[in-house]
């Protein structure tokens, strides 16, 4: 019960709706995932491009973005199982043996090097969503319902200008060659629960809780 309340205070999520987490203050987030690139392989003049390409996009916005790297130590017993699946299969001795000896040397080179994987984010904020719900509640005490109503249509213009910010960074990362995907409601939440329970993760793989889980921590 410590640890739910603990949680429900520290992540703000009130709702996952089509692709956009609404806060708790009442503000939005879109996030957006964005595959890396080998820097390193590049040459000196792709490079200096990269790097003056991305220069323009941060001067360019008007608005503040997060990037975020999130880091997580791959299992990969589900793997070794199905490996040794096709070797419990295998009629040929030989292919037998080096189907065993081709685990063992995966689960020890494991134990000395474990598989991190690395995943790049981009977050994209819209802050006046709150502003909008004291309005609405303000303005419903003296000018009537009508009024109100035209109020709560500002949620809808507040998505709409979120997403003109996605469509804006998304533009601008493709331009340097950075392929961007926007996460969908299944994928946010997951996000949520690795970040929230790694150890969990870590043990039974990807799973996809509901959304009351992920954010109070419960399982």
């Amino acid at each position: 019960m410590a640890r739910t309340g603990a949680t429900q205070q520290f992540v703000q999520v009130e709702d996952v709706k089509n692709g956009v987490v609404y806060l708790k203050d009442g503000s939005l987030r879109a996030i957006l995932m964005v595959n890396g690139i080998n820097f390193d392989l590049k040459s000196e003049t792709e490079q200096n491009t990269i790097l003056h390409g991305f220069q323009e996009f941060l001067n360019g916005l008007d608005f503040s973005v997060q990037l975020f790297i999130h880091s997580r130590k791959l299992n990969i017993k589900p793997y070794l199982e199905r490996i040794e699946e096709r070797r419990a299969q295998e009629k040929n001795e030989l292919l037998k043996t080096q189907i065993e000896e081709y685990i063992e040397f995966v689960r020890t080179f494991v134990e000395q090097n474990p598989i991190i994987s690395k995943r790049f984010f981009v977050i994209v904020p819209y802050d006046t969503v709150q502003a909008i719900h004291k309005a609405k509640g303000f303005l419903s005490g003296f000018i009537g319902k009508k009024k109100g109503e035209e109020v709560v249509s500002g949620a809808e213009q507040s998505t709409q200008q979120l997403q003109h910010r996605v469509e804006e960074v998304t533009s601008n990362l493709e331009a340097i060659g950075l392929r961007v995907t926007p996460l969908q409601d299944e994928e946010i939440v997951e996000l949520y629960y690795n970040l929230y329970n790694p150890e969990i993760v870590e043990k039974r793989g990807r799973e996809i809780p509901k959304i009351e889980e992920s954010v109070t921590g419960n399982r």
